[in-house]
C-alpha cells in the first residue's frame, strides 16, 4: 500500500453506523419543550467580566448549531432534565463566543501541529472518525493555544463525521519520541480540557483506545480520574488490540503493528488538505441549512449529506402557488390543519344528510 499523507475522506464500506435510538413518548415531550425554548432565543448573554461585549443577538451560525441531535445530546447529558439542558445549551453558546471556538483558523493553530501531535486519520468500524493524539510528538510548551488546538481539532473531527454518526474514536499513543520525552500538561490545564469536552461537547466520545502508557502517565490518569464522567471512564480501553475496533486498513501502523495504514505526517501536505476538506464540508452544510429553511432543530443527517430530508419535509411546512400571478405563499402547518378540518366537516355533514353515517359521528379535532 502506498504511503498516505492526507486525511481519509470516508470509512471503509463495511463500517456500520448504528441507527439513532428512537425517543420514547416522554423523551419526545421533553425534546419538544426544549426545542420551543431555544427557538424563542433572540440573544446570547455572556456573563464573563472579560467578555461581556461578546453578548448580543443570536446569529444564523448559532441557530444552525442548534440541531435536533444537538438538543438530544444535551438532554441525554443532563439525564433529560429540560431546564438544565436549556441552561447548558445557552452556556455552551456563550462559551463558544468567549473562547472564540468559531474564530480559530488553520493558520493560527498550524504551529501547534507541525509535528503531527494531533491527527485525524481514518474511521473505526462504526464510522467514527479516529482522532490520534501523539504526546511524544509534542513540539510546544504548555500554553492556552494548546487548549485552543484541542478545541480546533475536535471541531474538525465533527466536520468530517459521516452522516448519522455523532461520535469520535480517540486514539492515544504515549510512546516516547527519540527527540523529546513526554511531558504531561499541568493538572489545571488537564482539568480545563476535560471540563470543555464534558460540558461543551457532551455525548461526543464513542471510545478511547490508549496504548504504551508509561508508569508516570498511569499516575497522572489517577489524578484526573475524579474529574472524568463515569460514563466516559467506561469508554476507555487500555493496551488492547485496536483491530477489534478499527479496520486494519485504516489503522495507523505507528500505533499498532496490526495496522496496515502506512501514514507519514508531512505538515505541508496534511494541514492544507485537512483545512480544505473541512471548509468544503462546512460550506455544503451551510448551503443545506439555508435550502431547508434555516430552521432551528434541523436534522444533522440531512445537514451532513445523508439520505434523510430536512425536518421541513416532515413538519407540514409547505409552499403553495396562489392564483394571482406567479407569486407563492407559505402556508403554515396550523393553517393546513384547519383547512383540512373544514373540508372533513363538510364531508361528514354531507354524509349524514345521505344517511351514510350515523348521526352521532363527530369529527375529532
Amino acid at each position: 500500500m502506498a504511503t498516505v499523507k492526507t486525511p481519509i475522506a470516508s470509512p471503509v464500506a463495511s463500517a456500520k453506523i448504528p441507527p439513532p435510538a428512537e425517543l420514547t413518548a416522554a423523551e419526545q415531550t421533553k425534546y419538544d419543550w426544549l426545542l420551543a425554548q431555544v427557538k424563542a432565543w433572540t440573544e446570547i448573554k455572556v456573563e464573563s467580566a472579560t467578555a461581556k461585549n461578546k453578548g448580543g443577538p443570536i446569529t444564523d451560525d448559532e441557530r444552525m448549531w442548534l440541531t435536533r441531535e444537538c438538543l438530544i445530546r444535551y438532554l441525554r447529558a443532563t439525564k433529560w432534565e429540560e431546564k438544565e439542558s436549556e441552561k447548558r445549551l445557552h452556556d455552551t453558546l456563550a462559551w463558544r463566543r468567549e473562547f472564540g471556538a468559531d474564530d480559530l483558523t488553520a493558520n493560527y493553530i498550524s504551529p501547534e501541529n507541525e509535528t503531527g501531535k494531533q491527527t485525524l486519520l481514518g474511521y473505526d468500524m462504526e464510522g467514527r472518525p479516529c482522532h490520534y493524539l501523539s504526546p511524544g510528538r509534542q513540539n510546544t510548551e504548555p500554553s492556552h493555544r494548546q487548549v485552543e488546538h484541542l478545541v480546533y481539532m475536535v471541531e474538525r473531527v465533527i466536520d468530517i463525521m459521516p452522516a448519522g454518526q455523532e461520535m469520535l474514536c480517540l486514539m492515544i499513543n504515549f510512546k516516547q519520541s527519540k527527540t523529546r520525552k513526554y511531558t504531561h500538561p499541568s493538572l489545571s490545564m488537564a482539568r480545563e480540557c476535560l471540563n470543555i469536552l464534558q460540558m461543551h461537547y457532551p455525548e461526543r466520545l464513542g471510545r478511547a483506545l490508549i496504548v504504551n502508557v508509561p508508569w508516570v502517565v498511569w499516575g497522572f490518569f489517577k489524578l484526573i480520574t475524579p474529574f472524568i464522567d463515569p460514563r466516559t471512564r467506561e469508554k476507555l480501553k487500555f493496551n488492547e488490540d485496536m483491530t477489534q475496533f478499527v479496520p486494519a486498513e485504516q489503522l495507523w501502523t505507528e500505533y499498532q503493528a496490526q495496522g496496515k495504514l502506512d501514514f507519514d505526517y508531512d505538515h505541508s501536505e496534511y494541514w492544507p488538505a485537512l483545512s480544505k476538506l473541512c471548509d468544503e464540508k462546512r460550506r455544503e452544510r451551510k448551503e443545506r441549512w439555508i435550502a431547508g429553511g434555516k430552521l432551528v432543530g434541523e436534522s444533522e443527517i440531512y445537514l451532513w449529506g445523508g439520505e434523510g430530508s430536512s425536518i421541513s419535509a416532515s413538519t407540514g411546512h409547505a409552499v403553495a402557488a396562489v392564483s394571482e400571478g406567479s407569486e407563492k405563499a407559505e402556508i403554515a402547518p396550523e393553517q393546513l390543519k384547519m383547512e383540512n378540518l373544514k373540508i372533513e366537516e363538510k364531508e361528514v355533514e354531507a354524509a349524514k344528510e345521505e344517511n351514510a353515517l350515523p348521526a352521532e359521528v363527530k369529527v375529532a379535532a
